[in-house]
């Protein structure tokens, strides 16, 4: 009976795969479908989780060969309007002006057979590969670089891009961070470190552009932020605000040299406060800066504000007690904090080794802080220590 019933069926087309089933399967999987971690994962040890990221790298790379031919989605994005009249469903279906997509017509056995089943659409998965072949959306986000692999590591981050719809929900903001200067190239990394900037409204980021632009950033200065710190248009004009106030205030800057630190690296109006209030007591009190000098060397130096405090204290010990350089002497040159601890360390042990460690501009044979710590090894030794690489080399093992 039950063979009879299938064989009807597949008579009567009521198998075909019409799109309106398909649509309503794609509502399902929207609603049914989460891609989280188990509450209680089973024990997987070290070397079975590097297998696995592996493979999931894998499988994402294969998707993005597979996909090259139509990897430039963003140019598609500024007629995707056009696509669908404003009046008109984007998936609507005119069944009776389709040709052969009648339920009821009767189809012979050989064509039945060459009809394919329905994918097989799991209802629950740790992993958004098992999505990517039906969502149009997970489909184009790897087209535009999108490391699926590590978004499917966050908490609840899949369930939310299976919900979001490509041309009501993602496109949108794709279009907003091209109009307002962000290069094709960068959208995959904007999306990768924050893809909550999919779910933001468009009045909010715009409203907080047009904050930026209002305290004289440049688009160039708005668009390079962006893209350098992908949370940024997630704060509110107030967190914004608080923050600039916060540095102008802190360091008595300018406003003009307020934009410049902040343009320079703009995580600083993303991360926590904390680290960068540590950090300016430890150059005051550990390191026995004065307000001016911590104020020369932030403009110098951004980074040092959210720079390791152990590298910080390590570097200035050596730089100080060993070395005897004085502070307006570091100060003059902060640069030398963005150096390894190690380079500068050898680099001092040698020239002392040949009776060249002079850091005092009034001795002959004077070694700025500059050249010991920026120089290239074949310049420092030629220039700097008047000796051959080989020699040096030589020196470092002995270390």
């Amino acid at each position: 009976m039950a063979s009879s019933c299938t064989q009807l069926c597949i008579k009567h087309r009521l198998l075909r795969p019409v799109r309106t089933v398909a649509l309503s399967t794609c509502t399902q999987v929207r609603h049914c479908c989460t891609v989280t971690r188990p509450r209680h994962p089973p024990a997987v040890t070290g070397t079975q989780t590097k297998y696995q990221q592996g493979q999931h790298i894998r499988f994402y790379s294969d998707l993005i060969d597979k996909h090259q031919a139509n990897k430039d989605v963003t140019n598609q994005l500024i007629h995707f309007k056009d696509a669908v009249p404003l009046n008109e469903s984007p998936t609507s279906l005119d069944l009776d002006a389709a040709t052969g997509l009648y339920a009821l017509e009767e189809i012979d056995d050989e064509e039945a057979a060459s009809l394919a089943p329905f994918p097989v659409i799991p209802p629950a998965s740790t992993s958004l590969k098992d999505y990517v072949d039906q969502s149009e959306t997970l489909t184009k986000l790897v087209q535009l670089g999108v490391n699926l692999w590590k978004l499917e590591q966050r908490p609840n981050v899949g369930s939310m891009l299976l919900r979001l719809d490509f041309d009501t929900d993602v496109a949108p903001r794709l279009l907003f961070l091209k109009g307002i200067g962000v290069d094709d190239s960068r959208l995959g990394y904007i999306i990768t470190r924050n893809p909550f900037v999919l779910t933001e409204d468009l009045e909010n980021l715009q409203a907080r552009v047009n904050y930026l632009k209002s305290k004289k950033f440049t688009a160039e200065n708005v668009a390079s932020m962006v893209s350098r710190a992908p949370y940024l248009l997630n704060f509110s004009v107030k967190r914004l605000d608080n923050r600039l106030g916060f540095y102008q205030q802190q360091l008595n800057l300018s406003a003009s040299n307020t934009r410049n630190i902040v343009a320079r690296l703009p995580r600083l109006l993303c991360g926590s406060l904390e680290p960068v209030k540590e950090n300016l007591k430890v150059c005051e009190i550990e390191l026995g800066f004065k307000a001016n000098e911590i104020q020369h060397i932030v403009l110098a130096v951004p980074k040092i504000l959210t720079a390791n405090k152990r590298k910080l204290t390590q570097i200035f010990d050596f730089l100080h007690n060993t070395m005897k350089v004085p502070h307006h002497l570091i100060a003059k040159f902060p640069q030398v904090f963005n150096a390894k601890f190690l380079r500068i360390r050898e680099r001092h042990l040698f020239l002392q080794y040949l009776g060249r460690a002079h850091y005092d501009r009034d001795q002959p044979n004077y070694v700025s802080l500059e050249r010991l710590a920026s120089s290239p090894d074949d310049i420092f030794c030629t220039e700097v220590a008047l000796a051959t690489l080989e020699d040096f080399y030589l020196f470092q093992k002995t270390l």
